[in-house]
């Protein structure tokens, strides 16, 4: 059993003779059990005779500590320095352990030892794995070469919206949808070897279960379910057996998304104020004031929205059409000109009332809902905006946007507004000029 151990092992008596000696300890330091077992004493092979009494001291001293007693425990660890056979000189970490007879007395103690630096050096490794898998600034996860979660920190469960335990045994598709195939990949890539060399930036949806429930602020838009995750990958392999086969994956990221919503936000708000300005300089090159109207418009919908309708009020009420953009809506007949009759409680018609921006959300929940509202068959999200010029309420500006991007938030009403400010300021002057 000794000798199957993968640790160095010796044994002494009370007297400090050598009783034991595994293959282990004969494979560290080449001094055969035959030539070791039944020495009295260290000095003169393993250690040196000026520090052997001091060592066999130090190493019996265990002996004197009652099992569980006040003067420390019955298991000591130091660092010893040892001959190997061929002369050179190794510092070990040794771990001494008492051994009591059936009544209790000492008889000897076992010393379990290694290369101090290997020791250091898998002693680093675990903490290393502890304060990963602990209060790690960033986000680690373990998967097993079936991709199954098996060891996750804090930060990690935080950004995923989900509880550690949770997750421990569980394939990452109980948890993501949009953005699976893209971390699947990078995962199996890593396993056969051929991790991305440089961080990469995922962007992954949540499922629905996992976020938070209830209402978001007026203003905040809808729950945030995407995350961006600057994503790095280490393929795990055991450092005891030559065996090729991997343990699996460490995925270690860091949750960026707020930094680069802000990002997208500075992007977004810089491409917008750009086109106003694009749109005042062609606006100024037009002759009448209406066509500077419908320029604004056009300039206001890439990636912004998908419809511009400007709507006016007439002389009986009710509000005409004197503008769409883009055209025609993909094949409609024009409205141009023709009076608008929306039902009562139209978003249009609460902006005109009450001068401020609204906003209405529906399509997919009601497949007549655009209908209903006088608008395309594929806007699914709205944005109807006061105009307004020298404090008096002109009409109404809508943008329409489809299936495929999201709801209007207060950031895009605020642009909105802008575009409006400008379209209300041409309308007005095109009256004051006899025009509409």
């Amino acid at each position: 059993m000794l000798d199957g151990m993968e640790a160095a092992l010796l044994a002494l008596d009370t007297t400090g003779r050598v009783t034991h000696w595994n293959e282990r300890a004969t494979r560290l330091l080449g001094w055969p059990a035959a030539q070791a077992v039944g020495r009295e004493g260290l000095g003169g092979w393993l250690v040196r005779d000026a520090d052997a009494d001091d060592i066999t001291r130090r190493l019996l001293s265990v002996l004197r500590t009652a099992p569980g007693g006040p003067n420390g425990p019955s298991r000591q660890t130091r660092e010893i320095p040892l001959f190997r056979a061929d002369g050179s000189r190794v510092l070990m970490r040794a771990t001494t352990t008492a051994v009591r007879d059936a009544e209790g007395r000492p008889v000897g103690v076992y010393c379990a030892f290694g290369e101090a630096l290997a020791q250091l050096d898998l002693e680093r490794n675990l903490a290393l794995s502890d304060a990963l898998l602990g209060d790690a600034p960033f986000g680690m996860l373990l998967v097993d070469p079936d991709l199954r979660t098996v060891a996750v920190n804090g930060r990690a469960a935080s950004a995923l919206s989900v509880a550690q335990v949770d997750m421990l045994g569980e394939p990452l598709a109980e948890f993501i949808t949009a953005g699976l195939d893209e971390l699947e990949s990078a995962l199996e890539h890593t396993l056969a070897g051929q991790p991305p060399r440089e961080p990469v930036e995922l962007w992954l949806t949540l499922r629905d279960d996992q976020l938070g429930a209830g209402p978001a602020p007026f203003g905040a838009g809808p729950t945030e379910e995407r995350r961006c995750l600057v994503s790095g990958f280490l393929q795990l392999g055991s450092p005891v057996t030559g065996d090729p086969v991997p343990l699996g994956v460490a995925w270690v990221f860091q949750d960026a998304t707020q930094a680069k919503r802000v990002g997208q936000g500075a992007a977004r708000q810089r491409f917008r104020d750009s086109q106003l300005s694009r749109a005042a300089r062609a606006a100024a090159d037009c002759a009448d004031p209406l066509d500077a109207a419908v320029l604004h418009l056009h300039y206001a919908l890439p990636g912004f929205a998908e419809h511009a309708l400007l709507d006016v009020t007439g002389e009986g009420g009710g509000l005409v059409r004197i503008a769409e953009s883009p055209g025609t809506f993909a094949g409609r007949e024009s409205t141009r000109g023709l009076v608008i009759r929306y039902r009562a409680g139209h978003p249009a018609l609460q902006a005109v009332d009450c001068a401020v921006p609204v906003r209405a959300t529906g399509g997919v929940s009601r497949s007549a809902w655009a209908q209903d509202h006088r608008w395309p068959a594929d806007a699914e999200h709205a944005l109807c905006v006061p105009l307004r010029s020298r404090g008096r309420v002109l009409g109404a500006l809508t943008f329409l946007r489809g299936a495929g991007r999201r709801p209007f938030d207060r950031l895009d009403a605020a642009y909105g507004e802008e575009v409006a400010l400008r379209v209300g300021a041409a309308i007005d002057l095109s009256r004051l000029l006899g025009g509409c």
